[in-house]
């Protein structure tokens, strides 16, 4: 069971939720940006073709990023619905409260991550 009090898990669950929220709104963004450049040869010059080229391939990693961002947070909420939120994975010793408010997602201590 969870070290956290009610209104700690309430702060941490609407943490969570806001977070989600803004990561499904930008991942929305970034798969739009991240779509393959179609390369007008005729129309483009060569700088630009790799400055778009550049600019697919920063959205895709950000795509990725967000992707493994928004599975741990899913992770999150589930372990608080299933009250085992706020306690390490590693060693099962709780996790301070002031870790879960910077990296709400964290399933780990400081120590194990």
């Amino acid at each position: 069971m969870s070290h956290l009090t009610e209104a700690q898990r309430s702060a941490i669950e609407a943490v969570l939720t806001q977070e989600l929220g803004k990561l499904e709104r930008s991942m929305k963004v970034s798969e739009e940006a991240a779509r393959p450049v179609e390369l007008d040869q005729t129309a483009v010059g060569r700088l630009s073709r790799m400055d778009s080229m550049q600019s697919q391939s920063m959205a895709q990693n950000l795509a990725e990023r967000e992707q493994v961002r928004f599975a741990l947070i899913r992770e999150a909420l589930e372990r608080l619905e299933a009250g085992t939120f706020g306690l390490c994975s590693g060693c099962s010793a709780p996790v301070p409260f002031e870790r879960l408010l910077i990296f709400p997602e964290t399933p780990t201590c400081q120590a194990c991550g």
